[in-house]
């Protein structure tokens, strides 16, 4: 949670670009990165040479190329930045970050001095705003927390109206996927060595972020956890957990896969100032020839593209759904990516739960009889305005047989658990202002106690459906094939009601002006 000081400052360093001429949001937020990443640059390379005497320091005999050491006349400090500095960090080959290896098509878009100055003076007051909120410049647990609101309060801008950039999950459904994953996982599993969470669409990481945060919540002491605004509880403490197991989780856990290099960047900065030192961001086609990792990871969080469609020359020949439409390709890919045992939680547009074509109907198979589909979630087709107004739904399911070709005669679905969500806490609107009502967290409590209370009621908003019952149904898997309450029929006005009251409305207006004149005439 930022302080209103903080913010204020951040809101300056935004309308700074706009008005410097960098009126697209992803170029801003672009460029405000890698001025951040400059920054975090001199700081963690400071840090290292005081906490360790052998430490070759990157800027060995380049000490001008230091954030600290920026000259302060404001031509000079835009031609240093420019033509010094960017191509220093662009041919950087080793960063501890890897934020560098993703520099090679950067472009560098500030092109007027007072930007510049601006620009580098604002993140130098928010900087100091972080070391005032975490009150103490030796505590770099609160400092990590702080700096990494920063840059989500950064990101947040990029959904505001009027600063829309591309298609972002909103960060309330992104807890919502994430605790629906994460809750059947034992502490156990979370912190082995060798267990993996992806996003093969990361964006800018938001499922990877929610999915660190949620995994520190469950090794914090209760007195120590807050409540968000849709009712999530969090933590950045983590007290329960060893600083040797932090460390795990910050280089060996957190994967993602994207092709727009723009995201990569923000997303590996997202990461690095939320505390996750080492991601592992790669440029990747999931869907490519070039990308084979099946069964490597036990946790896949993803909100996959599900528009258009994609040269099926360069598909993968391992996935075996014959289409080019994506939202498909990436469900075989999910399944494929995760180990027997492991645990997706993705959304999807509805289409995919009863498409009649072959294609569609052979994913659902994949879900079915390959995996134990735990539940489908329907959501309404507000939930990603002002972006699309699809319909989409949350699937969770759970590999158990491996990707090959072989009959199953045991399906490793028996039931699945719907829910329809009828209101995520906002307004299904362009607007999407904060509502009072929310099922977001009926969905968690009830999806947690599913199995203890089998509700086979066809006329609530959740129950079961058996195997044998989807199967008769074509594997449809739409919440409203299966519903059986009563819908309330709207009740209407007779319309010969509604003229006599538009009569009267005449009438009452015509009398109305008749006063007005009457009094005009006698003034």
């Amino acid at each position: 949670m930022l302080t209103a000081n903080l913010k204020s400052h951040i809101d300056r360093l935004w309308d700074r670009f706009w008005s410097g001429g960098i009126s697209n949001p992803l170029n801003a937020i672009e460029q405000i990165t890698y001025l951040l990443f400059m920054k975090q640059l001199d700081q963690l390379d400071s840090k290292r040479k005081k906490e360790d005497k052998s430490y070759r320091s990157i800027f060995l005999r380049k000490e001008n190329m230091r954030w600290s050491n920026f000259p302060k006349d404001p031509n000079e400090m835009l031609f240093h930045v420019k033509e010094r500095v960017f191509p220093f960090i662009k041919n950087l080959k080793h960063d501890s970050s890897g934020y560098a290896q993703h520099m090679s098509d950067a472009e560098f878009r500030i092109r007027k001095s007072s930007l510049m100055v601006d620009a580098y003076e604002a993140i130098d007051r928010i900087y100091e705003e972080i070391e005032i909120e975490a009150r103490d410049k030796s505590n770099n647990e609160k400092f990590g927390d702080t700096q990494g609101d920063v840059y989500e309060y950064l990101l947040s801008e990029l959904r505001t109206a009027g600063k829309m950039g591309q298609f972002r999950t909103p960060p309330h459904i992104i807890q919502l996927v994430t605790h629906l994953a994460l809750s059947d996982v034992k502490n156990s599993s979370l912190i082995k060595p060798d267990f993996r969470i992806v996003d093969p669409a990361c964006g800018s990481a938001g499922f990877l972020l929610a999915a660190y945060r949620y995994i520190l919540t469950r090794f914090t002491s209760p007195k120590l956890i807050r409540t968000d605004d849709d009712g999530f509880k969090y933590s950045h403490v983590a007290d329960k957990l060893t600083k040797s197991t932090k460390q795990k989780l910050h280089k060996n856990t957190f994967y993602g896969f994207d092709i727009d290099l723009t995201m990569l960047r923000i997303s590996v900065m997202n990461l690095l100032m939320h505390g996750i030192t080492q991601p592992r961001i790669e440029y990747k086609d999931t869907l490519s020839k070039k990308y084979n990792e099946d069964e490597k990871y036990d946790l896949v969080l993803a909100n996959p593209p599900f528009k258009g469609s994609i040269d099926k020359n360069d598909i993968n020949g391992n996935l075996t759904l014959q289409t080019d439409r994506t939202e498909l390709l990436f469900l075989e890919r999910i399944y494929r990516m995760l180990k027997i045992g492991g645990t997706a939680c993705i959304i999807v547009p509805q289409g995919v739960l009863f498409g009649s074509q072959k294609a569609f109907k052979l994913a659902r198979h994949i879900l079915l009889d390959r995996c134990d589909l735990k539940a489908v979630i329907s959501m309404p087709d507000g939930v990603f305005r002002p972006y699309a107004g699809v319909a989409t739904a949350i699937l969770v399911f759970t590999k158990k047989y491996k990707a090959d070709r072989e009959i199953i005669k045991t399906p490793a679905t028996q039931k699945v658990w719907f829910y329809n969500m009828e209101s995520d806490g906002y307004s299904l609107d362009d607007k999407r202002i904060k509502l009072k009502e929310s099922d977001l967290q009926d969905i968690t409590e009830q999806f947690g106690n599913r199995l203890k209370i089998s509700n086979d009621d066809k006329s609530k908003r959740h129950f079961f459906v058996s195997y044998e019952e989807i199967m008769a149904e074509g594997s449809n898997l739409s919440f409203n094939r299966y519903f059986e309450g009563v819908f309330e029929k709207n009740k209407f006005r007779k319309p010969s009601d509604i003229l006599q009251d538009i009569k009267l409305i005449e009438k009452e207006i015509q009398t109305n002006l008749q006063e007005i004149e009457n009094y005009l005439n006698e003034a």
